[in-house]
């Protein structure tokens, strides 16, 4: 097994470090100073700035003016948005993109690709069902009327759905299919309703009521909407790495300096076993992230489905950043609660990622399934 990234993932990783080192956590919105969402819109700034960089057209082809690069890529380059808390739809609009390239029809191809790299449109995906607990697909029904397709149901907890000019929506079929629907924003039979994360973001409730799509803006490919769920998902480790490295780096930072009886707390026992096992966290987080990326990427063969590597993934993701920022809480005493200090904030931004897409537990229970299905040998 080889995790050695090309030149060109070294390349992405390194022009996103150079985007986000002007970004300041201590600038991001605090959920804890203010009331409802932590601001009316994502960091148009810096948005322009990552498209400046190419960093929002990484998985598209060269017709569409992107990179041609691969999930590893997006992955590094989520990796260090995530160190900076920054405030972009990139995950989801780039997988999103990702996903009309794989498996969308030429038209949705030409209407949004080319736009999209260039961050002039941003797409989302509606990916939590109804109540964030159950099945996305299951949330919204789709039939046929002639021409069209009509939707029916309510997606939870939509990430940027107030600023995204389409929204991928997963819905389920009468035979047992899943379609992925391009919603645009404001779309006749759609009502949007305000909703806020732990991380003080809006996120919107999307309700979809006898919604009619022409045929051109339905996704109806065997795989599709399981391939975006993956890739959601691997993205989401890829964020709680990012993340969980910046708040260990924060934590030692801060122990390395803190004395008490005349020394650093980094030096006492309970301190130093403390840390070094959230660092043995981030090294399996990152171990299982890059596996499932590699899977996505390569679609190489497996005992399991690749969706087996996504769930050991997002169960190490989901538990590590959890356990990483709680230690980091305790360690830093007093201190990193202060409101003036960037601490809480990761907190906030950590349980979000912990829950997204489905807590460990959920996940376990995929892991589970697979394993039943397609015993190991």
């Amino acid at each position: 097994m080889d995790f050695t990234f090309t030149e060109e993932q070294q390349a992405a990783a390194e022009a996103a470090r150079g985007v986000f080192a002007g970004v300041a956590p201590d600038a991001v919105p605090s959920p804890a100073l203010t009331p409802g969402a932590v601001a009316d819109t994502y960091d148009q700034a810096l948005w322009a700035t990552l498209a400046d960089a190419d960093l929002l057209s990484l998985l598209l082809d060269a017709r569409y003016g992107g990179a041609g690069l691969d999930a590893i890529a997006l992955c590094l380059v989520l990796r260090e948005s995530a160190r900076v808390l920054a405030r972009v739809p990139l995950l989801e609009s780039s997988a999103a993109a990702a996903a009309v390239q794989a498996y969308g029809g030429e038209e949705a191809k030409a209407d949004l690709l080319a736009r999209a790299g260039r961050g002039e449109m941003v797409l989302t995906v509606a990916a939590h069902g109804r109540t964030g607990h159950d099945p996305a697909e299951q949330a919204v029904t789709a039939r046929q009327d002639g021409g069209t397709w009509v939707l029916d149901g309510v997606q939870t907890a939509v990430p940027w759905a107030h600023d995204a000019d389409v929204t991928l929506v997963p819905a389920h079929t009468g035979t047992g299919r899943t379609v992925l629907a391009l919603v645009p924003r404001g779309h006749e039979g759609t009502v949007l309703a305000e909703q806020f994360s732990t991380s003080g973001e809006r996120l919107g409730e999307l309700r979809l009521e006898s919604a009619r799509l022409a045929a051109r803006d339905v996704i109806d490919a065997d795989g599709a909407w399981e391939w975006l769920r993956d890739l959601l998902a691997t993205g989401t480790c890829a964020l709680a790495l990012g993340l969980g490295e910046r708040v260990l780096r924060m934590t030692g930072d801060y122990t390395g300096k803190r004395e008490q009886f005349g020394f650093p707390i980094a030096t006492f026992q309970a301190v130093a076993v403390q840390a070094a096992d959230r660092y043995i966290d981030l090294r399996a987080m990152e171990a299982t992230l890059w596996q499932a990326a590699w899977r996505i990427s390569s679609g190489a063969p497996g005992p399991l489905p690749a969706a087996g590597d996504v769930a050991v993934a997002k169960i190490w993701a989901a538990e590590g950043v959890r356990r990483v920022v709680q230690t980091a809480q305790h360690l830093h005493g007093g201190f990193g609660a202060d409101v003036d200090y960037p601490l809480h904030r990761y907190h906030a931004w950590a349980k979000y990622l912990e829950l997204s897409l489905g807590p460990a537990s959920a996940h376990e229970e995929t892991l589970g399934d697979l394993l039943a299905t397609h015993p190991l040998a």
